[in-house]
């Protein structure tokens, strides 16, 4: 785990490799937030990387939804998921699912891609896999204008996570 200033103090190309698994592979992203620091905080990076992809434009937002796994789906059980993407997972109980809860899963999936053209995205951090399978039964309902959406502010949900796990605020900006 880096602070906050060590963050700051990387050259471009440090920096975009050490965040980018913050976006499922898409390092762009942290490469063009590089650009704006300093950052005052972790809430001024998360607000630089929200802003990259925000200005991104439908063709690459898209292709950062679709570069996401299937939740239980079958990358994760060909082991072919990152390792943040597998300890999310696996943080959920998606690796523990019944053959029936499996089958639903891969349903589910299946239905969701064919009627939005891209995979189911959730934070599943402390989210248990039933509270998921209702959250995909749900959502599946939603419009395509509505999920797009979704599955964005589902990914800087990832990302507030993910980034968590990285850096640290320095110890001076913690007690003032």
């Amino acid at each position: 785990m880096k602070t906050l200033s060590e963050l700051n103090a990387l050259p471009v190309d440090t920096f975009t490799d050490y965040c980018a698994g913050v976006y499922e592979h898409s390092p762009w992203i942290a490469r063009q937030a590089a650009a704006q620091r300093p950052f005052a905080d972790t809430a001024a990076l998360l607000a630089a990387l929200y802003q990259v992809l925000a200005q991104a434009g439908y063709e690459p937002q898209l292709a950062l939804i679709r570069a996401h796994p299937d939740l239980a789906g079958r990358a994760a059980l060909r082991g072919e998921l990152t390792a943040a993407s597998t300890s999310e997972q696996a943080g959920a109980g998606l690796d523990q699912c019944s053959p029936e809860e499996l089958a639903r899963f891969m349903a589910l999936n299946d239905a969701y891609q064919a009627r939005f053209n891209f995979p189911f995205i959730m934070a599943v951090k402390n989210a248990t896999r039933h509270q998921i399978l209702d959250a995909f039964e749900t959502r599946i309902h939603n419009s395509p204008d509505a999920e797009f959406a979704m599955a964005l502010s589902q990914i800087n949900r990832i990302a507030a996570f993910r980034v968590a796990d990285l850096v640290t605020e320095d110890k001076d900006s913690r007690t003032s």
